[in-house]
């Protein structure tokens, strides 16, 4: 008898082997029962995730190395979450993606699985589940797409939306012209094309030790992304032969050498929340305060929006990931596994492969010296809150100002505009009630936009503070993931209007500065309380019922861990 996984259903010559057996002969030859690897793909194309439409032509490549490595390829589609297209927020539904996920790969005969994932929340989704349901898996990231360009310049999408925006709220770009460049964005298949929460978790996923090595940061439309999901089928159809488990490969290294790529690339804030969910899964740990022990001295090496200057597709031209892994190589843990059994540092290679250093800066010569993620701390964020110092402006790193506060999205979209909103460039922008329990989903809203009148005036950046996230294509100085959330009872369900606040990057602070005795004192605002989610029923009840801080990841209590990958009865 096969000691594989799909054995259980299909070996033998009773009637439930039957059953199994004769329902899948629909085009499968007798033999693909006969002791093959049966391997899922777990596929998040859907026309509603339009940075994932593509993954069925990259699902057949892969379809073709499973079978000629001698394996049963198995079109699994999953739940798919388009961050442009879902409300209230794609991040309420990561967590049900992953348990919709982690289930169907436990409760059906496959014996390992191809994760093919590309939009923010896909990639993380689909680690969660494969973490918790440890069978073996290997990712195939969708990629970015190829860059558009608008009267001769480069356009980042997401972070070039919001500067346009913003120009327009200025008056300095007609809304028409706003409108002309809508259609030379998207130039083509695949992901946003900036260092945004996509493309990071793409690269990530990588650095992780979850792809085939040399894959992440191939652009959609390349045929090289085809033959490297050719090649995953095949190293699919190896992993559960050798028996190559998430839970034997990765550990607390994998994560550290994610953070230092994090770190390196100027990578999305919201990897903060998305690792610190995946090595929860695992029983990784991983805390906040590694982020910043790990990451803050490591040198930001590429020059992409929204902290620099170029895209996507300069930085695979450029000489990609590894180009850049190797310039920090001496900071990576040497040990860390990757789905080939190899460790991540043996995929690297010798020659530095920078073939253009505007984008890809040597060790010597980086952007920044020290960029990557701070966490804060204070008697405004006693759980932590994070700041991306790549993108902030440097003059606003330690800063004194009025809190001008916002209870909810509404009442922030209300007033912001509002000639008579007393507030001037040296405030400091609150808007709470955006946390995981809040919203619900801890919205990508953290960014606010800055008041009309100050741009109108030449102010670009404030220093801004939320409960929320923010995408990963957003710049400037905002210091999110405030945990506790207001909506959970923290301190920023206090602070008011007026209120002196101090950021202190450098000494990784973020207080309202009061007394405690005062802020302790104070009634939580009724405005805040009104508005934050009270939902009677279906996933939304679930969540804030049991959904944890940004601190923790942010994932639902009762899904830390790993199950396995056993179902508990039979049926039949």
């Amino acid at each position: 008898m096969s000691d594989l996984r799909s054995a259980q259903w299909y070996s033998g010559n009773d009637r439930n082997a039957y059953i199994h057996r004769a329902w899948m002969r629909r085009g499968l030859p007798g033999h693909a029962f006969d002791g093959r690897p049966q391997i899922a793909i777990a596929n998040t194309a859907s026309d509603l995730t339009p940075c994932n439409s593509h993954l069925d032509e990259v699902a057949e490549s892969v379809k073709q190395g499973v079978w000629e490595a001698g394996g049963v390829p198995l079109n699994l589609p999953v739940v798919s979450l388009g961050e442009t297209q879902l409300r209230p927020t794609a991040m309420l539904w990561r967590n049900m993606a992953a348990m919709a996920t982690e289930e169907m790969l436990r409760g059906n005969p496959v014996d390992g699985v191809v994760l093919l994932g590309g939009c923010d929340k896909t990639i993380p989704a689909l680690l969660m589940a494969a973490a918790s349901v440890d069978l073996p898996a290997v990712v195939v990231p969708g990629g970015p797409m190829l860059s558009g360009t608008f009267r001769g310049v480069p356009l980042g999408c997401g972070t070039d939306v919001w500067r346009l925006s913003e120009e327009v709220r200025a008056g300095e770009l007609s809304e028409r012209d706003f409108l002309e460049s809508e259609s030379c964005m998207i130039r083509s298949r695949g992901h946003c094309n900036t260092m945004g929460t996509a493309s990071t978790m793409g690269l990530l996923a990588e650095a992780l030790g979850t792809t085939l090595p040399g894959t992440a940061g191939l652009p959609a439309p390349d045929s090289r992304l085809l033959a490297r999901a050719h090649e995953t089928g095949g190293l699919a159809v190896e992993m559960v032969r050798e028996g190559r488990r998430p839970s034997d490969l990765f550990s607390a290294g994998s994560f550290h050498n994610a953070i230092v790529a994090l770190a390196a690339l100027g990578g999305s804030t919201n990897a903060v929340v998305h690792l610190l969910a995946i090595a929860g899964r695992l029983g990784v740990p991983l805390t906040l305060d590694d982020f910043d022990r790990i990451g803050a001295e490591v040198p930001l090496l590429v020059d992409l929006q929204p902290a620099g200057r170029f895209l996507m597709e300069d930085f695979h031209r450029a000489g990609g990931l590894h180009a850049v892994l190797r310039q920090v190589q001496d900071l990576l843990d040497p040990a860390a596994l990757t789905v080939t059994g190899r460790p991540l540092v043996d995929h690297l290679g010798g020659h530095p492969g920078i073939w253009d250093p505007e984008v890809i800066r040597t060790r010597e010569a980086p952007l920044q010296a020290a960029a990557g993620i701070a966490v804060l701390r204070g008697n405004l964020a006693p759980d932590g809150a994070i700041i991306k110092p790549a993108a902030a402006s440097p003059h606003l790193m330690r800063h004194r100002g009025r809190a001008v506060v916002f209870d909810s999205i509404e009442d922030l979209h209300a007033r912001l505009d509002d000639p008579d909103l007393d507030v001037d460039a040296d405030s400091v922008l609150v808007l709470r009630g955006c946390g995981p329990k809040g919203y619900p989903g801890m919205p990508e809203v953290s960014n606010m936009p800055l008041p009309e009148k100050l741009l109108k005036q030449g102010v670009r950046d404030m220093v801004r503070v939320c409960d929320g996230r923010m995408s990963g294509t957003a710049y400037g100085t905002v210091v999110l993931h405030v945990a506790p959330e207001a909506a959970a009872g923290g301190p920023l369900d206090r602070v008011r209007t007026g209120d002196p606040i101090v950021l202190d990057v450098e000494n990784r602070r973020i207080d309202v500065d009061i007394p405690q005795e005062e802020l302790d004192r104070r009634e939580p605002s009724k405005a805040l309380l009104d508005g934050v989610a009270r939902p009677h029923r279906g996933w939304e009840r679930l969540y804030v019922d049991t959904v944890m801080g940004a601190d923790t990841g942010a994932d639902l209590d009762f899904l830390v861990g790993s199950s396995g990958d056993q179902v508990a009865r039979e049926s039949h």
